[in-house]
C-alpha cells in the first residue's frame, strides 16, 4: 500500500497554465511560482466582478478524536466528484502550517487519492505566504521595541504591550520570554511571548481584507498596546503600515494548485480553528465562487469552532451564504466518543456507538440553527460492520438529513459520488438561501459569549473571570463592543475541557481572558487552557521526515 507522499508523487499533475486555462484564466493573470502551482493577479479580480457566484458547499465535521475524522479527505474527493458528475467545482482550502506538519497533526493536503498537489510544496514553504505574514509580525512588534528605545513619544506603557511575535513553528519555549536584556544598546527590557503565525491577528486580517486597500487599513488598526494614561495605541501610529504592507502585497493573492485528478483548488490562508477563526482567505473563496458552479470550502476542527466561526464571523464580514454544510464523521470516530479505546475501535460496538452518536445528533442540529441544510458523509473504514453502518443510516434518516458512506481516500472522486449527488439534490430542493448568522453583533460581547455557550456548545452558562470581566468592560470602553467574537477553545469537547467527549452535560465555560483583535473585526475569547504556541509532542512528525541526495521527501503525510 503507498503512502500519502508515494501517491502524491506519483501524480499525473497538469501545467499549471492548463488548470488555469481550464477556469478561463488568462495567462497574463497567472504568476507562476514553478509549473505547478501560481498566483492570480489583482486584475482578475476585476475582470470577474460582475458575474455570477457559484454555491458555496462548507465542509465541517464532529469533534476531531485520534482516529482522525478526513475532512481535508472529504473536501477534496467531494470537489473531485462533483467533477465525475459534470458539475464545474472548484476547491478552496486553508494552508497548512509548518508547526503541525512537523508536530503531532502532519500535513493538511488530504490523503490517499483525494490529495492536493504538489503536496509536498504546499506542507512546506508553498509560495511563502507564511513567512510574509511572520515577517509582517515581527516589523510591528520591531518598530515597537524601537519606538520605546527612541525616547517613547507614543508613551507606551511597557507593561500593556498586547502585540506579540510569531514563528510558524511549535516551540513551547517562547511562549513567554524577556527582551531587552544586555544594556541600554540592546533595548528596553520587557517581558514578551511568540505565538504561533497562524495564531497571529496578521494571519487574520490576510484572510479577511477584500483587496490592498483594506488590508493596509486593518493592519494600521491593530491594537498593539495601552500607554501610560490607559489610552490604546494603534499600528498606524508607529508609521509601519505601508511596509507591513509591502511584505503582504504578494501573500494577499490567492495560490492555485489543482487535486490528484486534476481539479482546480485555491490554497490560501491558514488560520488554526481552536485559536483562531480557521478559514481560508475570503479573497479565495471569493475568487472561486466566480470561477466554479459549486465551491468546496473547509473549516478547521469539529462545526463548534471552524464552522460557527466561518459562518458567524466569515460569513458576516464577507456577505457569504453557504448553499450546504457537509458534516463528516467516522464510525470509529463516533465510537470514540462513545468510550472506546483507539485499539478498540475496529469491533463492533454497537453499545458505544449509539452512545457517541449524540455528538454528531448535537453537530447536525448547531448547523441548522443556521437555516443551512446538512448532508452527512461517513469517511467509510474497512473495519466499519454493516450493522454500524446500518445504524448510522437509519440514525440520520431519522433526523431527515442525508447521509453518504464515502470511500475517497481509497478511490478518490469516485468514492464520493454518491455524496457529490446528495449534495446537489439537497441544494436544488432547498430552493432559496435561507442562512443567517447564529447571533445579533449589536448585544454586549458577554451575550454574544453566553448565545454561542449554550447554542454550540450545549452549557448551562459562563463563568467570567475577573480578568476577562476587566478584559471585556475595557474593549467595550473604547468601543468595540459590536464586534463578532472568536472563542479559542479546546476542540476535543463541545465544552472547554478536553476530556468531556461525546455529548457533555451539566456545565459551564470559563472565560479567563479576551483579546480584541480590532484589526480582524473580532474580539477573541479565551476559555480553558488553549495555548497560542503550541509545543512538540514526545514524538515529533519531524523524526520521520528525511530528504535524500536527489531531494526526495519521505516521511512527510
Amino acid at each position: 500500500m503507498l503512502s500519502d507522499i508515494e501517491i502524491a508523487q506519483s501524480a499525473d499533475m497538469k501545467r499549471i497554465t492548463e488548470i488555469a486555462a481550464g477556469l478561463g484564466i488568462d495567462e497574463v493573470d497567472i504568476e507562476p511560482y514553478g509549473h505547478y502551482k501560481a498566483k492570480l493577479s489583482e486584475a482578475l479580480f476585476t475582470k470577474l466582478a460582475d458575474k455570477e457566484n457559484g454555491k458555496l458547499i462548507l465542509v465541517t465535521a464532529i469533534n476531531p478524536t485520534p482516529a482522525g475524522e478526513g475532512k481535508t479527505t472529504i473536501s477534496v474527493g467531494l470537489s473531485d466528484a462533483l467533477r465525475k458528475i459534470g458539475k464545474k467545482s472548484v476547491l478552496a482550502l486553508r494552508e497548512p502550517s509548518l508547526g503541525p506538519v512537523f508536530g503531532m497533526k502532519g500535513g493538511a493536503a488530504g490523503g490517499g487519492y483525494a490529495q492536493v498537489v504538489p503536496m509536498e510544496d504546499i506542507n512546506l514553504h508553498f509560495t511563502g505566504d507564511m513567512h510574509a505574514i511572520t515577517a509582517a509580525n515581527n516589523l510591528l512588534c520591531a518598530m515597537i521595541d524601537n519606538h520605546l528605545q527612541q525616547g517613547n513619544e507614543l508613551k507606551i506603557d511597557q507593561r500593556r504591550i498586547l502585540f506579540k511575535r510569531c514563528m510558524d513553528m511549535n516551540d513551547r519555549a517562547l511562549r513567554n520570554i524577556l527582551i531587552g536584556l544586555g544594556g541600554k544598546a540592546n533595548g528596553v527590557p520587557r517581558e514578551d511571548g511568540f505565538n504561533i503565525t497562524v495564531a497571529s491577528e496578521v494571519m487574520a486580517i490576510l484572510c479577511l481584507a477584500s483587496d490592498i486597500s483594506d488590508l493596509k487599513e486593518r493592519l494600521g488598526n491593530i491594537l498593539v498596546a495601552y500607554n501610560l494614561s490607559g489610552e490604546p495605541v494603534y499600528a498606524k501610529e508607529l508609521g509601519c503600515t505601508g511596509a507591513m504592507t509591502a511584505l503582504l502585497k504578494d501573500a494577499l493573492k490567492p495560490n492555485l494548485v489543482q487535486t490528484l485528478e486534476n481539479t482546480p483548488a485555491f490554497i490560501h490562508g491558514g488560520p488554526f480553528a481552536n485559536i483562531a477563526h480557521g478559514c481560508n482567505s475570503m479573497r479565495a473563496t471569493k475568487l472561486a465562487l466566480k470561477l466554479g458552479d459549486y465551491v468546496v470550502t473547509e473549516a478547521g476542527f469539529g462545526s463548534d469552532l471552524g464552522a460557527e466561526k466561518f459562518l458567524d464571523i466569515k460569513c458576516r464580514v464577507g456577505g457569504l451564504a453557504p448553499s450546504c454544510v457537509v458534516l463528516v464523521a467516522t464510525i470509529k470516530a463516533l465510537k470514540y466518543n462513545g468510550g472506546v479505546q483507539k485499539q478498540d475501535l475496529g469491533k463492533e460496538n454497537m453499545w458505544a456507538l449509539e452512545k457517541g452518536i449524540e455528538n454528531l445528533r448535537t453537530h447536525i442540529e448547531n448547523m441548522h440553527k443556521y437555516h443551512v441544510p446538512v448532508v452527512v458523509a461517513i469517511n467509510r473504514f474497512a473495519t466499519d460492520t454493516d450493522e454500524e453502518v446500518k445504524f448510522v443510516e437509519n440514525f440520520c434518516s431519522d433526523m431527515g438529513v442525508e447521509v453518504s458512506m464515502c470511500e475517497v481516500f481509497a478511490k478518490g472522486g469516485e468514492g464520493g459520488t454518491d455524496l457529490a449527488k446528495k449534495v446537489c439534490e439537497t441544494i436544488d430542493l432547498c430552493g432559496e438561501n435561507k442562512f443567517r448568522p447564529l447571533y445579533d453583533t449589536h448585544a454586549t460581547i458577554k451575550d454574544k459569549v453566553e448565545k454561542i455557550a449554550k447554542e454550540i456548545y450545549r452549557a448551562e452558562g459562563v463563568t467570567f473571570t475577573a480578568q476577562a470581566e476587566k478584559a471585556i468592560k475595557e474593549i467595550e470602553n473604547i468601543g468595540f463592543w459590536d464586534l463578532p467574537i472568536c472563542v479559542a477553545k479546546t476542540q476535543y469537547s463541545l465544552s472547554d475541557n478536553p476530556n468531556l467527549l461525546g455529548k457533555p452535560k451539566n456545565f459551564k465555560i470559563t472565560v479567563r481572558d479576551a483579546r480584541l483583535s480590532a484589526g480582524a473585526g473580532f474580539v477573541v475569547i479565551y476559555t480553558g487552557d488553549i495555548l497560542t504556541m503550541p509545543g512538540l509532542p514526545k514524538a515529533p512528525a519531524a523524526l520521520n521526515i528525511d530528504c535524500d541526495e536527489n531531494g526526495s521527501i519521505t516521511g512527510l503525510f
